[in-house]
């Protein structure tokens, strides 16, 4: 049975960073787009970042793009976000996704099939 863990959050001060992972369960990661979704209390999940199943190609929302970046170790079947310049808009639960069917990553919830709990990230003025 397909599961994802994320890990890595917790409380950091405006400026920080974190280092988000997603580890897999399915031999099949490998072979499969993965992303980044956040949600913030009172406000709908978003797209935060997405990963080709190389990890040749990578999507970023405009909110985060240039201080996050997402990778991923097909041997590990683990996926990350590193999160740097942190600022307290970025406070969410933070969960990560697989395609269902695709290679290259989209922006759409209804593209991912798979999903984790989520991990919470706060971050403080």
């Amino acid at each position: 049975q397909e599961q994802l863990v994320e890990s890595g959050g917790g409380l950091v001060q405006a400026g920080g960073s974190l280092r988000l992972s997603c580890a897999d369960s399915d031999d099949a990661f490998s072979a499969y787009a993965m992303g980044w979704f956040r949600q913030a209390p009172g406000r709908d999940r978003e797209f935060v970042a997405g990963i080709s199943w190389d990890g040749d190609y990578t999507v970023y929302s405009d909110s985060v793009k240039c201080r996050f970046t997402i990778s991923r170790v097909n041997a590990k079947k683990t996926v990350y976000l590193q999160m740097n310049s942190l600022k307290p808009e970025d406070t969410a639960v933070y969960c990560c996704a697989r395609d269902g069917h695709r290679g290259i990553p989209g922006r759409l919830l209804t593209m991912y099939r798979y999903w984790g709990q989520g991990t919470q990230v706060t971050v403080s003025s």
